[in-house]
């Protein structure tokens, strides 16, 4: 039975247009990373006033690497600042970190930073920012069938027993509930890679601003468009 939806439990967002936004305005394409990280704080405050639970932020995929070197290196410049600038925000709100993603590539600074400040705001309780780094979906994937394969190889599991949940447990998103709502900003109609298993019935909404440019009436409006949907899960 078709229900309307009330507030998502679960936010996710493809922030995408950072590039292209500083491009359109003759600066750096880090000035739109600067800009883009901006934009998260104000999406962060818009959740907990709408009551939103949980939020994941897609930061920099596995894709990514191939990027410039110098662009990858300021990127996690830019994240470590993020992380030692936003420590005290996120224990003032009470938000909890969690990160997702091939952590082992990035690099040991990063990864230390990381783990400090996850221990640090293990015990918050109000909304918990997940972040998605060095991460894809594909190969979130491809890293749960290969956990199954060896646990039924050692005779641990039986592979007739290998049902959905079974495989969910296996993801690096285990404990959190799936997204109810996936934003995708810049206007850009695929989900590249992101959280493939877990968007299976999330409502989608794109948003044609560039990701600097989106703050928190952007995520009340989505929101809003989200609650006028009619979520069937594959009744009628």
């Amino acid at each position: 039975m078709a229900t309307y939806p009330s507030i998502p439990r679960h936010v996710a967002i493809i922030m995408d247009g950072n590039g292209r936004w500083a491009k359109e305005r003759g600066r750096p394409r880090l000035d739109g990373h600067r800009s883009g990280a901006e934009s998260v704080t104000e999406v962060l405050k818009g959740c907990i006033e709408l009551g939103i639970d949980y939020l994941t932020l897609y930061a920099f995929s596995s894709e990514n690497w191939s990027r410039p070197k110098a662009e990858v290196s300021a990127l996690m410049t830019l994240l470590n600042q993020f992380l030692k600038s936003k420590l005290k925000d996120l224990d003032r709100q009470n938000i909890r970190l969690l990160c997702i993603g091939q952590l082992d590539r990035l690099p040991t600074k990063t990864r230390e930073l990381i783990q400090r400040t996850v221990a640090h705001t293990a015990n918050h309780a109000a909304m918990t920012l997940v972040l998605a780094l060095s991460y894809g979906g594909r190969e979130e994937i491809v890293a749960a069938a290969r956990s199954l394969a060896c646990d039924a190889a050692a005779g641990k599991i039986n592979p007739a027993d290998i049902d959905n949940p079974l495989f969910a447990s296996r993801l690096q998103t285990a404990d959190i509930p799936d997204p109810d709502l996936l934003i995708r900003t810049s206007g850009e109609m695929r989900v590249s890679n992101f959280l493939l298993w877990q968007i299976s019935y999330a409502e989608m909404v794109i948003v044609k601003k560039y990701w600097p440019e989106f703050g928190r009436e952007d995520l009340s409006e989505a929101v809003a468009e989200y609650q006028r949907r009619h979520r069937r899960f594959g009744a009628l």
